[in-house]
């Protein structure tokens, strides 16, 4: 009787390793359940592709850069991170291949403004409806409109992308494209 109790308890644990999805951990909900199209965040996923004009092989890093870490701890943030650097690096291409001799004054003050949270960064991030796509925690005072969190997500979309492309290049072009040139015409 022992035994018995001993090995279903042991059988348990064992399976429950196996398969976190029957105990309910939320870690494992976010890195393998497959998304079923028809929910409203897959959809808008898929809307949000055929905006910025790049379809992901992997969904699943689309999935992350639309995620605030008030939601999990597989966020958007080193891709924010890695985003920053391939906007600043296609604003800087573009304004040294339409002016090779542009001071370097004015150079950093056009890929600032191209960058910062405050400027276009929010903007762009919010015309693409990004504050309505991020996820962020309901048990936290996060605000999915807050320029801060829009622009982390906008800066997360191209660092997801070089990561899916397995380069930069792609990144930034789809960066000026969807940017519009708007704050990169002279």
């Amino acid at each position: 009787m022992l035994l018995s109790r001993f090995s279903i308890l042991t059988t348990t644990i064992v399976f429950l390793a196996i398969f976190p999805q029957f105990r309910g951990d939320p870690d494992f909900i976010l890195r393998y359940h497959k998304f079923e199209a028809s929910s409203s965040f897959s959809k808008a996923l898929e809307f949000l592709q055929g905006q910025i004009g790049y379809n992901f092989k992997s969904v699943g890093l689309l999935r992350r850069a639309m995620t605030h870490s008030s939601y999990s701890e597989e966020n958007n943030r080193a891709l924010s991170i890695f985003g920053a650097s391939i906007i600043e690096t296609s604003a800087s291409l573009y304004y040294l291949k339409n002016d090779i001799d542009i001071s370097p004054e004015e150079l950093n003050t056009r890929i600032t403004d191209v960058s910062k949270v405050e400027t276009s960064c929010a903007k762009d991030g919010t015309r693409l409806g990004l504050h309505k796509v991020v996820r962020v925690s309901h048990k936290s005072t996060t605000n999915s409109s807050t320029p801060s969190v829009v622009c982390g997500a906008f800066r997360a979309i191209f660092g997801a992308i070089a990561i899916d492309a397995g380069n930069c290049d792609d990144a930034g072009k789809v960066f000026l494209v969807v940017h519009g040139g708007k704050a990169l015409a002279f």
